[in-house]
């Protein structure tokens, strides 16, 4: 209630700076008519003076409501990614060696896994925590809390040194990772570390996948809604150090085999001050949820017939992702695609639907609505999928592979590798509009387009500094290992 007073009051001030100008250079151009002139205008009009006052009145009352309920513009001033240190790097063949070592016993596992990163599109270069680097594994509690704090402590400082954002001035925090989800959580963690104010708005995300950090940014897009002049930081990241699945069963092993070490933080605002200095506005955001059985079980955390907890992924994972897109693209298409495209969409749903005639679907061309995709590099059939889903080119999706390549399956994250891939290859430019894609258990289909606000100078830092110029790189079908 305290929010809807200071936002009418508001609302008020500012029609009153403007109405009390005009009104007064108004009365001032009555008040030299004389009053016999006055007098013999107000005859000839017949006006009624409540009639008059109570038309004033509404005009005032309806300016009022339009500006009350108007949506506040939601910036992205600026994101941090992170960048592994080097000793964390888990080549492929490594990978391979360590599974070996593992499971001497079975060595028809082993050669599953092998098979399975020949065709991955992971290069050598992703990482993954240091308690996943042992012979074995260590995955114990300690260790996901260190991991964590790396991560959310790098993403944050670099982020508060980018944007010169000090602590006091965040008034929403947004942690989100699907695995790990400890008491006190991430987000306490956050808060006590940065000593954030006693009196933020802090929120904890887990269990919704790798299209959670969408999920967060629509929380922080509602709550900036009615929160004037406020900051959020949204942190999206996935712990790695429980994730090492030790049993045998094969759909269970895909985790270790296309999961890696990252995270990302944003800094939201809806401040008309932060418009000039933030890279993106939020254009639209649309989630969309399947609800059926085969869906909801396709990526499921459980227990194999030994007891051993781990997340297994079914075969039928593509086909879902493909209902899921297809459905989400319904939704936003309208908010985004020109008229052309609509009426073709259109016609052809008529001929199909009503006319019974045996036509293909329209794919609508979303090139024409967007510059910049970032698909979630959730694995190589993920994206292909995408790609022929959407008929994209090899150049759409190459921000997608490229951090599928370099960093892996980095969950929640990868979408902000994947805009950082683009601001690093100087292809952002004003006006250009990125959609991002992201997928998530559930099942989920999350996507998010967002307007430049400027031309992006080519960062000198982030996690692709050190690379870019080497990429794109030709990804072979099968890997030699």
């Amino acid at each position: 209630m305290a929010t809807l007073s200071n936002s009418a009051k508001l609302g008020y001030l500012v029609l009153a700076f403007f109405l009390i100008p005009i009104l007064m250079g108004f009365l001032i151009k009555i008040l030299r008519l004389g009053p016999d002139h006055i007098c013999e205008i107000w005859s000839s009009l017949h006006f009624d003076l409540l009639h008059i006052l109570g038309s004033f009145l509404m005009i005032i009352f309806i300016a009022t409501i339009y500006y009350m309920s108007k949506p506040h513009s939601v910036y992205l001033v600026n994101l941090s990614c992170f960048r592994p240190p080097a000793s964390y790097r888990f080549p492929n063949a490594t990978f391979i060696e360590h599974m070996r070592l593992c499971k001497k016993d079975n060595p028809e596992i082993v050669e599953f896994q092998r098979r399975i990163m020949q065709r991955s599109g992971l290069g050598d270069e992703t990482c993954l925590a240091p308690s996943n680097l042992y012979i074995p594994p260590t995955p114990t509690l300690e260790a996901s809390r260190l991991e964590a704090d790396l991560i959310l402590s790098s993403v944050i400082d670099d982020l508060l040194k980018k944007t010169g954002t000090e602590t006091k001035d965040i008034d929403i925090l947004i942690v989100n990772c699907s695995i790990v989800s400890p008491t006190p959580s991430l987000s306490d963690m956050v808060i006590n570390k940065y000593k954030l104010r006693s009196n933020i708005r802090s929120f904890n995300l887990s269990g919704m996948g790798c299209s959670a950090s969408l999920i967060s940014i629509d929380l922080a897009r509602s709550l900036l809604q009615v929160h004037p002049n406020s900051c959020a930081l949204v942190v999206s990241t996935e712990i790695t150090t429980p994730n090492y699945f030790s049993g045998n069963d094969r759909s269970m092993v895909l985790i270790n085999c296309l999961f890696r070490m990252g995270g990302a933080a944003m800094l939201l605002s809806n401040k008309r001050t932060d418009r000039r200095r933030s890279k993106y506005q939020l254009l639209n955001l649309v989630r969309t949820h399947k609800a059926d059985d085969e869906a909801y079980l396709c990526i499921q955390q459980q227990e194999d017939p030994q007891g051993i907890k781990g997340v297994s992924l079914s075969k039928s994972l593509m086909v879902i992702a493909g209902e899921a897109l297809k459905s989400n693209i319904t939704t936003i298409g309208p908010l985004v695609l020109p008229a052309s495209e609509q009426l073709l969409f259109l016609f052809t749903l008529i001929g199909r639907k009503i006319l019974k005639l045996k036509w293909k679907p329209y794919i609508p061309d979303f090139k024409q609505a967007v510059e910049h995709l970032c698909i979630h590099s959730g694995g190589r059939g993920v994206i292909d999928e995408m790609q022929k889903k959407l008929k994209l080119s090899d150049e759409d999706v190459e921000a997608s592979r490229m951090t599928l390549h370099r960093f892996g399956n980095i969950s929640s994250s990868s979408i902000w590798y994947e805009l950082m891939y683009i601001e690093s290859k100087g292809w952002m430019k004003k006006g250009d509009r990125v959609w991002q894609i992201a997928f998530g258990s559930g099942f989920k289909c999350n996507s998010a387009v967002w307007k430049c606000n400027c031309t992006i100078i080519t960062p000198t830092d982030g996690p692709w500094l050190d690379c870019i110029d080497s990429y794109p790189v030709s990804i072979s079908q099968t890997l030699d290992l």
